[in-house]
């Protein structure tokens, strides 16, 4: 028959424990059933949550992790090398040399090329004015004698011997003296041997 007063109720859960107290055999067996109780909590804890098993991958990272330094993060620098200064290069300027050594051939060269180059006749075009000028000038300059129209030069003749005034290995500065003006022929030696003007000035 149910328990329905509260002092029954109380009464029944007074006996119960004082029950381990009323002997030591009833203590006993209330610690027993106690413990056991505990250990089968934890035993369907345990089986409820195994533990993760430890793979021979992990434990071979593992050991390698530790015989290896980490590697860097960060990105290796690449250094740019300095920029080496170059020594100044020294000017080209021609050997000076005595005016006396002036090849012949140099000297010609500048009197056969003023005597083409003077006010040739009126009816003289300019393609057979260039013509005469060009056994005695170079390829690149007679490329700058192409666009001089002949008729507007001022000296008509040649009236003096060429003079040297600079004489170099492979150059030579030669006077020669016309009607009008006295011109600065620049006589230079090809890569063939001969000589041939690759300029002019007016002195």
């Amino acid at each position: 028959m149910p328990i329905r007063s509260p002092r029954g109720r109380a009464a029944a859960y007074r006996a119960v424990w004082q029950w381990p107290l009323r002997s030591p055999t009833h203590l006993a067996v209330t610690a027993a059933v106690v413990l056991a109780v505990v250990v089968g909590v934890s035993t369907a804890l345990t089986a409820l949550n195994p533990p993760a098993p430890a793979t021979a991958t992990t434990a071979a990272s593992s050991t390698q992790g530790s015989s290896r330094p980490a590697p860097s993060s960060s990105p290796r620098e690449t250094r740019t090398p300095a920029p080496t200064a170059l020594p100044p290069l020294p000017e080209l300027t021609p050997s000076p040399q005595p005016l006396s050594s002036a090849p012949a051939a140099a000297l010609q060269v500048a009197s056969a090329w003023s005597a083409a180059w003077v006010r040739p006749p009126e009816d003289t075009t300019a393609e057979q004015w260039l013509d005469g000028l060009r056994p005695t000038t170079t390829q690149e300059y007679l490329g700058v004698l192409a666009t001089v129209d002949p008729a507007a030069i001022p000296a008509s003749r040649v009236t003096g011997e060429p003079r040297p005034v600079s004489v170099a290995a492979d150059s030579v500065e030669v006077e020669v003296a016309t009607d009008a003006l006295t011109l600065l022929v620049l006589v230079v030696r090809t890569e063939d041997g001969d000589w041939r003007v690759s300029g002019y000035d007016r002195v």
